[in-house]
């Protein structure tokens, strides 16, 4: 009498290799989360056991009236910047794409202007600005009618100077973000706007923008903290911001270090606040859009 072997289907074959091959956790990822938890201990410890270092000093500091202040000064000038330059940018976004060859010259032109000069240089400028442009007069060409006229130097503080610099930085880049978000959207939904009727414009605001947010937002966040961390470089012209006091205070404490600490640890408080707020805006603007 011949034996019955039962043998499984081949799908369930398959099934129990791919189960098998899920259980099956790879090393290397747990070994470079080691390897960095060493590296991270190392580092905390090589500084809280710094004979250099007084982290008494760092605590007192931490909550000093000039440290908060200029920790104000910089939020301000971060969300003032940025504003202008999203703004700005978009515009400029807009005439890059258009096809109108004196407008898309003309924001190529400042695109590469603005990029192509580092921002520390443009803040040299704009705090020096001077040393080229001694007054500001409003008037009629040609003529001796002048209706407003002020020092350049009076018109534009430290504070005013970096707002301009940094905006007008951020506004290069912002353009280009704002002509990729664009160009990411189908060219179909351009091709039913206009079977509708709609207007140029009115299929920019209400097609265009609206489906080119949720590409913007992302490496528009990443604007901002990099705007955030690029405030520093105000300390050049004595902007009044968080390192331009920190540094105040160690000129005459000679605790330069401490002092140092206490800007990084603002400035990692900042960043955090400002990546979670990208975070929930996207989950926002992608609300049924991906699962």
């Amino acid at each position: 009498m011949e034996s019955i072997v039962f043998e499984p289907p081949a799908s369930q074959d398959r099934a129990s290799e791919k189960l098998s091959i899920r259980r099956r956790r790879p090393l290397l990822p747990w070994i470079i989360f080691g390897f960095a938890i060493i590296v991270v201990f190392a580092i905390v410890q090589a500084l809280v056991l710094a004979p250099t270092i007084s982290w008494a000093v760092v605590g007192t500091y931490l909550f000093a009236p000039p440290v908060i202040t200029g920790l104000r000064t910089t939020i301000v000038l971060s969300v003032i910047s940025m504003a202008i330059g999203i703004v700005l940018g978009t515009f400029i976004g807009l005439a890059r794409m258009s096809k109108n060859r004196l407008l898309s010259s003309m924001a190529h032109g400042y695109i590469m202007l603005f990029r192509g000069i580092p921002v520390l240089v443009q803040l040299l400028i704009w705090g020096n600005i001077g040393l080229i442009v001694k007054n500001i007069t409003f008037g009629i060409p040609l003529t001796s009618i002048e209706f407003f006229s002020m020092s350049t130097n009076q018109l534009i503080n430290p504070f005013t100077a970096a707002v301009v610099g940094l905006a007008l930085h951020e506004a290069a880049y912002v353009s280009e973000i704002v002509r990729s978000g664009i160009l990411s959207v189908d060219r179909g939904q351009l091709e039913a706007a206009s079977a509708l009727g709609m207007t140029p414009a009115r299929t920019t605001r209400r097609i265009i923008l609206p489906q080119a947010l949720r590409v913007m937002i992302p490496p528009t966040g990443n604007q901002f903290v990099t705007l955030i961390k690029g405030t520093s470089l105000v300390s050049v012209i004595a902007g009044g911001d968080l390192l331009t006091q920190t540094q105040n205070i160690a000129a005459t404490s000679y605790r330069v270090i401490e002092m140092l600490a206490v800007a990084s640890f603002w400035y990692l408080i900042l960043v955090g606040i400002a990546t979670q707020a990208q975070s929930l805006l996207e989950k926002r603007v992608s609300k049924g859009v991906r699962a």
